[in-house]
């Protein structure tokens, strides 16, 4: 297919910004909404240059020239939509997290397989050229062994009375939304799967955490820390110590070549780079091509379906089961404070 039309499932804010983003985009083409209200569904599609609007799911699903999917759902509707649509012949570009268990994540990118389709976790920042960057950093040996990584991503509840992230059904809490972009980056950096978790949260009245700080414990005795929080002024750094030098990075979604004056509002974003052990080398600063990472990020999704990348799907396949797996133990281990073994379902 020249072109990959991506019909959207579900109205939310973050499907606006989606389309915004990648309309410039000659690889993939937004076309179609589809909500649970009609009248919703049209409205969404005439606010936002949509040439499609349905008034349920399954019609979408069922409509065949739709290619694939973008699912902005609640996550706790991930699991259940993206089997829906890899069973409709679908490929998948799905929010983070991906799911609320690795159960889940195992049987989501197990329907893809059968299927013969494609699914993808979308985290902006790690289709940005700065994260490639980062990767060919830490593939080059440059660096050494990667020792630790902290990791860290918080901000301010918007609108707190009615905010998704405030309900514990919905797969709400500040772990599953920003903690899972500071593991994400940990999972890069180590390489793999932690095998204990030892996490403490402070407790909304709802039921979800406002905060988490974790503890991730990895078999060869390495060590990574992980700060989440939905109620402080934001941040959002990553710190890979390694044995012949360190990296600092800011992993932002979407990023700018200008400090001030985007039109989206996005910023610069930094990578630094000290090659050595002594605290008197200078640090490396790095620049790299910089824009939406939702633009990026669907285009590397547009690129795996057009070459037929099994080895790309099965490795992102893998990183996504091993942070579903962890995000897992962390909630447990936060809610019975006690140290708690990750569990990779085979």
């Amino acid at each position: 297919m020249s072109i990959i039309n991506i019909g959207v499932l579900g109205a939310a804010n973050i499907a606006k910004q989606f389309i915004r983003d990648t309309r410039s985009s000659t690889q993939i083409k937004v076309t179609t909404i589809a909500s649970r209200s009609k009248e919703k569904s049209e409205l969404f599609a005439k606010e936002n240059g949509l040439e499609l609007s349905y008034g349920t799911y399954e019609e979408l699903l069922a409509d065949k020239a739709i290619h694939a999917i973008y699912l902005p759902l609640p996550n706790s509707m991930h699991a259940e939509w993206a089997i829906k649509a890899a069973e409709a012949g679908k490929h998948i570009l799905c929010e983070k997290p991906l799911a609320l268990s690795a159960t889940q994540a195992n049987s989501m990118f197990a329907a893809a397989r059968s299927n013969h389709v494609y699914l993808l976790e979308s985290f902006p920042y790690f289709f940005q050229p700065q994260t490639q960057k980062l990767i060919s950093i830490l593939e080059s040996g440059k660096i050494g062994k990667v020792r630790s990584v902290q990791s860290c991503f918080g901000f301010t509840l918007p609108n707190p009375q009615n905010n998704i992230r405030l309900n514990p059904k919905l797969g709400g809490g500040a772990l599953l939304d920003a903690g899972s972009y500071a593991l994400s980056i940990i999972r890069l950096a180590m390489g793999e799967a932690p095998t204990h978790v030892m996490a403490d949260a402070n407790w909304a009245e709802s039921g979800v955490d406002m905060s988490t700080v974790a503890t991730l414990y990895y078999a060869d005795g390495r060590k990574a820390q992980l700060s989440c929080a939905m109620d402080a002024a934001n941040y959002r750094r990553a710190t890979i110590s390694a044995t012949a030098g360190t990296i600092d990075a800011e992993y932002l979604n979407h990023t700018s070549s200008i400090h001030a004056g985007d039109s989206f509002g996005y910023l610069t974003s930094q990578l630094r780079v000290r090659y050595g052990t002594a605290n008197n080398i200078p640090f490396e600063d790095f620049q790299t091509q910089s824009g939406s990472g939702f633009l990026f990020a669907a285009e590397a999704f547009a690129n795996m379906i057009a070459t037929s990348d099994a080895s790309l799907f099965e490795l992102h396949a893998k990183a996504s089961i091993d942070n579903s797996a962890t995000l897992e133990a962390l909630a447990q281990s936060a809610q019975q404070e006690s140290k708690i073994e990750v569990t990779i379902p085979i």
